[in-house]
């Protein structure tokens, strides 16, 4: 049986999670992920894209504007 777990305990977060977890659209976080390609807060996965949660969450506190 899976535990499930929190998606504010994930290390990694889904584009949707993410939109939720942020209140940040799920176009504008795939807009980001597109302009930002080697970002460290990204993990690819084959087409697959997962926001690194602290690391997102520190680059949200480095600038003003998404």
């Amino acid at each position: 049986m899976a535990h499930e777990i929190p998606f504010w305990e994930q290390y990694t977060l889904s584009i949707e999670e993410a939109a939720a977890y942020f209140n940040i659209g799920r176009d504008k976080l795939r807009k980001l992920v597109s302009e930002n390609p080697d970002a460290d807060f990204i993990l690819r996965n084959n087409t697959k894209v997962q926001i690194k949660r602290k690391k997102f969450e520190n680059y949200i506190d480095r600038i003003s504007v998404i």
